[in-house]
């Protein structure tokens, strides 16, 4: 418990330290003052000021914040801080320092992903046959355990999930394949047949399948720089999509929602991960960070989201809303936020009681 107590402290402060700092230097850049940059909440247990900022380090680990001089837009300035105030600035500026929080998120998942690529490389499913299923269309049109698929549509076949990729967006169509067998290449045509079978998000659905299973075998691959962003970019681009859609699939109820977690699932996870290995425990913390960017767009009132939709609205009406709606949908917003901390403490009691 106390790894993961340690670990979770560790991924929560990385990913807090790099969302607020987001807020902060755009913040700076945009020429608005900033009077407190805090990680965590609650009383401080550590204080140091520099300049007009005041850096802490607070009791609670749940978040953190960044007090900019007029961020609240009831409270008095003085004279001399309305240059630097928050308020004062432009809609333009102001949607950046509240997007830069969560966008600086995305850009730490990218930053991780980069170095574990390039520096660690990859290892990737050998696209090598190792069973054909019966009366399948691979087996009807000759392929046989132990080949080695080399192309698919004349396009170069790497791993085992290039294959999954190709026929899975070929919408059954004819494929011509070329395989490696006996040190000789043979050429085959077959058409995948639609088969039932399960999403990553446990859904029934069909998917089109040619007949072939992997041998599980796999090889170590490193990338150069330009390719290792790329695929940084692409895998980045790939979570913030899959968050979205499961998202939309909780709320639709076509996914269950027992499948969130709170601090106690996020902990014990962050100390599997750590004791699995750095590169482990990296790509978790990717994979949170891209969490929290989503999450905090979400466009409920006291989140980043919650900011740019009232900004959005500023920009359609021209003119900012009342200070009373306002208050009244941040109350809104804090409320939908402790009932969803209720429910996945909820969840997280019911895993540890269950054993999960």
């Amino acid at each position: 418990m106390g790894h993961s107590a340690l670990a979770f402290i560790v991924v929560i402060g990385i990913l807090v330290f790099i969302h607020e700092f987001g807020h902060f230097i755009a913040a700076r850049l945009c020429g608005v003052g900033v009077q407190t940059f805090s990680l965590g909440f609650g009383p401080k247990l550590l204080k140091k000021k520099f300049g007009r900022t005041e850096y802490c380090l607070s009791v609670i680990p749940l978040g953190g914040y960044v007090k900019m001089v007029g961020d609240e837009p009831d409270a008095p300035i003085e004279p001399e801080d309305i240059k630097d105030s928050f308020t004062h600035k432009s809609l333009l500026k102001k949607c950046i320092i509240v997007a830069a929080g969560p966008f600086s998120n995305f850009f730490l998942a990218i930053f991780i992903f980069y170095a574990l690529y390039q520096f660690g490389g990859v290892y990737l499913p050998s696209p090598i046959v190792d069973q054909v299923v019966e009366n399948s269309p691979a087996i009807r049109a000759g392929i046989k355990p132990g080949d080695v698929i080399k192309e698919i549509n004349q396009k170069k076949i790497e791993s085992f999930e290039d294959i999954f990729k190709i026929i899975g967006t070929g919408n059954g169509q004819q494929i011509d394949i070329v395989i490696e067998r006996d040190g000789q290449l043979k050429g085959f045509a077959l058409t995948p047949e639609l088969k039932p079978g399960k999403s990553i998000f446990g859904e029934d659905i069909e998917k089109y399948i040619i007949g072939i299973i992997g041998s599980g075998n796999v090889f170590h691959k490193r990338f150069g720089p330009v390719q290792a962003m790329e695929k940084a970019l692409s895998d980045t681009y790939g979570l913030i999509k899959l968050t979205i859609l499961s998202v939309v699939k909780m709320v639709s109820g076509s996914v269950s929602s027992k499948n969130l977690g709170g601090p106690l699932m996020i902990a014990q996870m962050a100390g599997e991960q750590a004791k699995a290995g750095l590169m482990n425990f990296a790509f978790f913390i990717a994979l949170l960070s891209v969490n929290l960017g989503i999450i905090n767009l979400f466009p409920i009132p006291v989140l980043d989201g919650g900011h740019l939709l009232f900004f959005g609205i500023e920009a359609v009406t021209g003119k900012s809303i009342s200070d009373k709606l306002r208050e009244k949908m941040i109350q809104f917003g804090a409320a939908m936020l402790v009932a969803l901390m209720v429910f996945v403490f909820y969840n997280d009691i019911v895993r540890l009681v269950n054993g999960g």
